[in-house]
């Protein structure tokens, strides 16, 4: 994420320990900026591509994490910026495996959690209802996103099995979220009505 991107900028003096003590660097001003391996790449590059998806979904989780949210559901999406964050720390490293297989298992465990007492889905739902749900669904159209971006940079460069698996997992926790958050809200799904424009 561009965080990443900043904190690699920053040399000798101007770190203290985990503190950035100079924000702009200029370093890119002419359109590069630096991996975390030391290297630069355009700023318009897949790698980067990539992590601005993944900066950018952190940043709408945040957005949904303004809104009153039922304490699970808050204490999992907090884990996630975590965990995203993780994710662009491993983009930001060419090579390297940062996510691990747990956090790709923590997301399935939620998903069963947080599923077990929504109704079964006969039909097609409409992102929306209430706003912490229609918020949901923007992160997860956000995380789709995310994972383009990144599948489109695994065929130029391999990324870890664990780093694509946790952002499709992600997408369909988020979708799992918008169908709590409606009835956390006091409403049902938003449906789909086959031919109602026709």
């Amino acid at each position: 994420m561009s965080e990443h991107n900043e904190t690699n900028e920053q040399q000798g003096s101007e770190r203290k320990g985990n503190r950035l003590s100079k924000i702009v660097t200029r370093t890119g001003d002419a359109g590069t900026t630096g991996l975390g391996d030391g290297s630069r790449t355009t700023k318009d590059s897949l790698r980067i591509d990539a992590i601005g998806e993944v900066d950018e979904l952190n940043s709408t989780i945040g957005v949904l994490l303004c809104e009153d949210l039922p304490i699970a559901v808050r204490d999992a999406l907090l884990d996630v910026q975590n965990d995203l964050f993780d994710l662009g720390g491993e983009l930001c490293l060419p090579g390297m495996a940062v996510m691990k297989d747990t956090q790709v298992a923590r997301l399935d465990d939620l998903a069963e959690h947080f599923n077990a007492d929504l109704p079964m889905l006969k039909e097609f739902i409409l992102p929306g209802g209430t706003r912490p749900a229609a918020l949901a669904h923007l992160c997860r159209t956000v995380a789709r996103r995310a994972e383009r971006s990144m599948v489109r940079l695994h065929t130029a460069e391999p990324l870890s099995d664990a780093a694509r698996r946790y952002i499709n997992r992600l997408s369909d926790l988020l979708f799992i979220l918008g169908r709590l958050l409606n009835r956390a809200g006091g409403r049902g799904d938003v449906l789909w009505q086959k031919g109602k424009t026709a």
